[in-house]
């Protein structure tokens, strides 16, 4: 029996979700198909695709459409293209995980994922080109998270407003209004209890969560305090300290 297999199409849509189409064939008298779902930058499952999407060629990227029967368009730019993919790996791994509770990853695999955890202000901009379906700014400021100096080479004069937009946002700091804060980069030599020991020094600590690194160098968790206070205090004496552990220590109000 001859068998006809639908063509899938893979638009890109502003929202950046995804959604799968089948035309109609000839030989088949089986109505379009269509699936529609929601593709959150944010998740930890859609980041991970993300981050390995960047690293691919623009040719390696449109043969693994093809090799799953999605068309890229000839005139289409190369983020959107990886877009497309990473659009594709998500529904084909059954989705995100954007109905779990997210929390960061222990590691970052770049300073543009790290920044979108860690920078509220940089995540809201980024967010708004996403809706805005502006793929090109998405570009721009992950290349700009990544690699400052070339970014600002190769876009300084078209984007100039928008880069000094996305350094000012990096550099922002958010209002502490929670006594929880987020921590990571403390020497893990420390251990839990020599750490909860310092951070008493700033104020009483209710409640404290403490993991090694993978590599075992550095200690990340979070920690609660009795007060808002005490929180500020906190942040406002580690954040950004150099430790001498490669990358300077986190604290972020949760």
């Amino acid at each position: 029996m001859k068998t006809t297999t639908a063509c899938l199409i893979l638009p890109l849509l502003a929202s950046s979700a995804s959604a799968f189409v089948a035309p109609k064939c000839q030989n088949t008298a089986r109505p379009a198909v269509s699936l529609k779902m929601a593709i959150d930058y944010n998740d930890p499952v859609v980041m991970e695709e993300f981050n390995l999407v960047q690293t691919m060629e623009y040719d390696d990227v449109v043969a693994e459409l093809a090799a799953s029967g999605v068309r890229a368009p000839a005139d289409m730019g190369d983020m959107d293209v990886k877009l497309m993919l990473v659009e594709l790996r998500t529904v084909m791994n059954g989705g995100s995980s954007s109905n779990e509770v997210k929390t960061p990853p222990a590691t970052f695999g770049s300073k543009f994922e790290e920044y979108l955890w860690t920078k509220p202000f940089f995540a809201e901009i980024y967010e708004n080109c996403k809706a805005n379906g502006d793929h090109n700014k998405m570009n721009v400021a992950a290349e700009y998270c990544n690699d400052p100096d070339n970014a600002s080479v190769a876009y300084g004069k078209s984007y100039a407003a928008f880069l000094e937009e996305i350094e000012a946002a990096l550099n922002a700091k958010p209002e502490v209004t929670s006594p929880t804060v987020q921590f990571s980069g403390f020497p893990a030599n420390m251990g839990e209890a020599g750490l909860r020991m310092t951070l008493e020094a700033l104020g009483e600590v209710e409640y404290m969560s403490c993991s090694e690194s993978d590599d075992g160098i550095t200690l990340y968790g979070e920690v609660t305090f009795v007060s808002v206070d005490f929180a500020k205090a906190a942040i406002e004496q580690y954040d950004g300290m150099d430790m001498g552990m490669g990358d300077k220590l986190q604290m972020i109000s949760i």
